[in-house]
């Protein structure tokens, strides 16, 4: 009993030291992190943004029902990918792409939901500074009597440059670029960086965008494998793509600068120009180039979730107001407060002082679920929606009934003749193969629904596998532990009529091996009522005792 003791405290220590490591968490995530101790809300209940996209097309063309839904497919992966949940894509008019965010996205968020990503790899040709705005750059005098070029061989072939490409390019502004316009992929591209800064001759594409199988952020290293302090976006290719990066950085790897780069084109415009250092020849690559962890992973994201099958364009940008609001709020908040008192109200009628251990146990559950979902709120991105407080509210009914599986075995125990002490163990091992059952079903449940939805039933069966995992905790590492010590006092070890595990009450009786008996009464001689109970307590034990001898 003393060992039982002893495990019954362990086991508090352990969830003090759990929720001290949560709460610690969250205070951590708050002052280092811009967290808060309250949990962002979702669209639903604290409103946010609405972007409308138009899609861009050429006069006369149109967007395909198949085309739509690829993009948002692809919009919803790249949001998911920035850690903002609860946003709600939908498609309108069968042309336009409603994007709902709650709060207020940022600029990064933004351009991570319009940009197409249409990704090349170009040589480059040649390349100059910017022309000033302005400026009248002087035209290129060519000689009319010059033989004609010959046909370019491959896309790093110098022969692009014709009188004409070089006449454009000395005249070429990058103030004039156009991030919507589709080049040609077989004709040479003159364009700029995307700062701005510089103008470069591309040759035709030598790799597509469409063979990048996966990219992902990494320590930038070098040539030796050593850490350079920067980051990197580690390509790999796959289809035509290994064999055509191998061809273009055989080609140009030695060449004299610029000849031996080749631009990486992300709509329209040169993200940056890489000098070949090395052939590739297994399809992997890796871009350095001073990138922020932020920036890389957001050309990453870009990269791996694909182009958008169109461009699009903002058509309007505007603040939207809660589609619930507070008083939603409201009411769901005092359905979950009445669906409490009725478990607690029902807890104390059927199980009189154990009910007070519900109480404390639903006390503990809604701290952990505090703490969790204020700590993946600040960490994670996660925002509470109504669905979300739905699943929170529904946690109430499966925690409750963790407790009537668990005390109903207990009673069973006890109606069997055995003692408290005795009864708790038993009844526990029982009682909790049962709730990790019920409580597996439901977690399964809850991450099946939480991977086939989208929208705020994800929320719902977020905090629905959260709390039914927060119920095995409480249920292990209070619950039981707590009933451990109090079946050390006097109160429920006496059987107290109104402890609930009142032996009498519960109609205890005797089961032996083909032998059924009522339940032994007071002597006749009895002079109180203690004496009776006296009398009650020890031929229990003896019967306990006959039964223990005659089995073994």
């Amino acid at each position: 009993m003393a060992k039982a003791r002893t495990r019954g405290a362990r086991a508090l220590i352990w969830l003090v030291v759990l929720i001290a490591g949560l709460t610690g968490a969250n205070a951590a995530a708050v002052q280092w992190g811009g967290g808060s101790w309250m949990p962002q809300l979702a669209l639903d209940l604290e409103g946010g943004t609405q972007i409308v996209l138009e899609p861009r097309l050429a006069e006369g063309a149109s967007i395909s029902q198949e085309q739509l839904d690829q993009a948002v497919s692809i919009i919803r992966q790249r949001v998911d990918a920035s850690g903002i949940s609860e946003t709600e894509i939908t498609t309108q008019g069968g042309r336009n792409i409603v994007v709902a965010l709650p709060g207020e996205p940022d600029a990064q968020t933004l351009q991570r939901i319009q940009a197409s990503a249409k990704m090349e790899f170009r040589p480059v040709l040649a390349s100059a500074q910017a022309n000033a705005p302005g400026s009248t750059p002087a035209p290129t005098e060519t000689d009319p009597a010059a033989e004609p070029p010959a046909a370019p061989e491959n896309a790093w072939d110098q022969a692009w440059i014709t009188p004409e490409v070089q006449s454009e390019f000395d005249a070429f502004m990058c103030e004039d670029v156009d991030p919507t316009q589709v080049a040609d992929p077989d004709a040479p591209f003159i364009t700029c960086s995307n700062d701005g800064t510089a103008r470069f001759i591309l040759g035709p594409v030598a790799v597509d965008g469409a063979s990048i199988a996966d990219a992902q952020v990494s320590a930038a290293t070098n040539s030796q494998g050593q850490a350079t302090g920067g980051w990197a976006v580690n390509l790999e290719l796959d289809g035509e793509g290994p064999a055509n990066f191998e061809a273009v950085t055989r080609a140009i790897t030695g060449l004299p600068e610029p000849t031996n780069q080749f631009a990486v084109v992300l709509d329209a415009t040169v993200l940056m120009p890489i000098t070949s250092n090395a052939i590739i020849t297994d399809g992997n690559a890796q871009i350095t180039g001073g990138f922020t962890q932020e920036a890389a992973q957001g050309l990453a994201d870009q990269l791996r979730f694909g182009a958008l099958p169109v461009s699009f364009q903002v058509q309007s940008n505007e603040t939207i107001s809660p589609t619930l609001g507070a008083s939603q709020l409201q009411a769901g908040l005092i359905a979950g407060l009445i669906g409490l008192v009725l478990v607690i109200a029902y807890s104390v009628l059927q199980y009189r002082a154990l009910g007070v251990v519900v109480v404390f146990s639903l006390a503990v559950a809604a701290v952990l679920s505090y703490l969790v979902v204020t700590f993946l709120s600040s960490t994670e991105g996660y925002r509470l929606s109504l669905a979300g407080i739905a699943g929170l509210v529904i946690s109430i009914g499966i925690t409750a009934d963790s407790f009537i599986v668990y005390f109903e075995r207990i009673r069973d125990e006890l109606r069997e003749g055995k003692h408290l002490t005795t009864a708790l163990e038993t009844g526990w091992k029982r009682a909790f193969r049962t709730i990790l059952v019920s409580d597996a079903v439901s977690f399964l449940a809850a991450v099946i629904l939480f991977l086939l939805s989208v929208g705020n039933v994800r929320g719902f069966a977020y905090t629905l596998g959260i709390t039914t995992f927060i119920d095995i905790i409480v249920v292990a590492l209070f619950t039981h532990p707590l009933l451990r010590l109090l079946a050390r006092t006097r109160f429920f070890s006496s059987g107290h009529p109104l402890s609930g595990l009142d032996p009498q009450a519960l109609g205890a009786v005797y089961r032996g091996r083909a032998k059924f008996r009522e339940p032994v009464l007071a002597g006749k001689g009895a002079k109180s009522a203690k004496e009776a109970q006296l009398r009650q307590t020890i031929a229990e034990r003896k019967a306990e005792a006959a039964t223990t001898g005659k089995e073994s």
